[in-house]
């Protein structure tokens, strides 16, 4: 099935939401809804880890200054009502009135200041912070205006700010912050029982308007087959990640366009692979079309050399995608003058679609280009501990996947391919110079000048191995009715039962 090139501007035919504070539903909340993850959360901070499992089950419960509108994902007013640039490096927001965390202290300015300043603190060290990497600090002026305040210019604030959740000053501060999380969203936290479940129930008092389901469990269940077994069961309503050969056998299918990217983080800071033409043999070695054919039947395509789409912003049309050229890498390889040195590839499972099939598929074609790989998969909290542990301990390769849903290039370089990114294992002064200087740059022409001269330097040293860009797929029950946003996020307030 091909899949079409997504734009900025793309109508997505999704179920629209309340994102200015419009009249509540008229009907009580009924019903219960299970979801189906495929691993449990590494936290419940929402401002901690960078973790797709913490964000299905904290972006019902958190919100945000700055949503999405679901059909263009345009910025929309969320808890900020409007914001305007004063000057090149401040921000003024007016967050909406009449707003309460779910503990009962209050959201306002201060609240707000408190939760932007408490993820941009050096000494907290979220893995969230590529995405804020510009924000100085903030502080409220009165109960209902806030000043961001920025590193140099920054005219993507309002962007970073649709992904830095809300939290309560004070109970932020509480041990149990992390396990039992307060927010202003459409839900509840009621519990959380590790590696089992997580139950949600209905704000009430939402002030966007009470949802239309009244519980909500999440569940992690690791194996593909064992969550397809739990959707054909009636266990589950909604399962995220369904593998392509489930699709003809769930009740109802839906898929968008996602913004996943699988890729390889490549040590090019010491051992092997400083050597660029082992990075390079690395990415000629890799058959990116026969493993979105033979793995993914189609709900994938193959990275076009960076980690962006077509709709981000800074997306460089120049780069394409590494050709599939096995003598080409296998001369590299000797060029190198390789000796057989054992190339450790660290994984995990169960995070992302068909991860592990993916990592095993990839060391195979490595493998075949005379490669030594020792492929190693391991548990989610020691594959996070050495995605964000830095350069010195990163090991050889690293299989990961990104995606940018801030539609901006800075959130990805910023991150994967600065010599400061959280994720890092590259370092070149130019690719540098580059994404600092467009971070603040005005002009939009040149900022996107900038951005595709980093791109282009990178994929010629061959910093990274971009793989596949994954389609989002999504098993449901009949009676659930629901589609899928383009930004992945899974919100059950934009759900019903029919």
């Amino acid at each position: 099935m091909l899949r079409k090139v997504f734009t900025l501007f793309s109508v997505l035919i999704v179920l629209s939401m309340a994102l200015s504070g419009c009249a509540g539903k008229a009907a009580a909340p009924t019903g219960e809804i299970v979801i189906a993850i495929g691993g449990d959360p590494s936290t419940l901070d929402p401002q901690q880890a960078d973790d797709g499992n913490e964000r299905t089950v904290n972006d019902n419960i958190y919100e945000t200054l700055i949503a999405r509108n679901p059909k263009t994902l345009e910025l929309a007013p969320s808890l900020a009502e409007s914001w305007k640039q004063l000057d090149a490096t401040t921000w003024e927001i007016k967050v909406r009135k009449g707003v309460t965390f779910h503990n009962g202290e209050a959201f306002d300015a201060a609240a707000a200041a408190f939760s932007i300043n408490r993820v941009v603190n050096p000494d907290f060290k979220s893995e969230q912070i590529s995405f804020f990497s510009t924000i100085k600090e903030a502080k409220a002026l009165d109960a209902t205006t806030l000043q961001v305040m920025t590193d140099g210019a920054d005219p993507t604030l309002p962007t970073r700010l649709y992904w830095l959740k809300m939290v309560p000053p004070k109970h932020a501060g509480d041990a149990d912050f992390g396990t039992t999380p307060v927010g202003t969203g459409p839900y509840k936290f009621v519990e959380w029982a590790r590696d089992d479940h997580v139950s949600l129930e209905a704000n009430t008092a939402y002030w966007g308007g009470a949802p239309s389901i009244a519980k909500v469990r999440i569940r992690p269940i690791k194996e593909e087959v064992t969550r397809l077994a739990a959707l054909q069961a009636g266990e589950v309503n909604l399962v995220k990640g369904l593998i392509p050969e489930y699709v003809s056998q769930v009740p109802v299918a839906a898929s968008t366009e996602g913004l996943e990217f699988t890729w390889i983080r490549l040590n090019c800071l010491k051992g092997p692979l400083t050597d660029a033409r082992l990075r390079l043999a690395i990415n000629y070695a890799i058959n990116r079309e026969e493993l979105a054919k033979s793995l993914y039947s189609g709900y994938a395509v193959p990275a076009e050399g960076q980690l962006l789409t077509p709709g981000h912003f800074g997306f460089n049309p120049k780069v394409k995608a590494y050709a599939f050229d096995l003598a080409k890498a296998k001369k590299l390889i000797a060029d190198a003058g390789y000796a057989g040195e054992e190339l450790e590839f660290i994984g995990e499972s169960g995070r992302w679609l068909k991860d592990k099939e993916l990592i095993e598929a990839v060391a195979g074609q490595l493998r075949a280009a005379g490669l030594n790989v020792k492929v190693n998969i391991v548990e989610w909290s020691a594959w996070l501990d050495l995605l964000f542990a830095g350069a010195e301990k990163a090991p050889t390769m690293q299989f990961s996947a990104h995606s940018n849903e801030l539609l901006d290039a800075d959130r990805t370089l910023s991150a994967i391919y600065h010599s400061k990114g959280s994720q890092a294992a590259y370092s070149n002064p130019e690719v540098d110079a580059a994404v600092d200087a467009a971070r603040t740059e005005t002009d939009l022409a040149k900022r996107a000048d900038l951005y595709h001269k980093a791109l282009q330097i990178a994929y010629d040293e061959a910093a990274i191995a971009p793989l596949l860009n994954l389609e989002d797929i999504y098993g449901m029950s009949k009676g659930l009715e629901w589609t899928p946003r383009r930004d992945g996020k899974i919100l059950v307030f934009e759900m019903k039962f029919k």
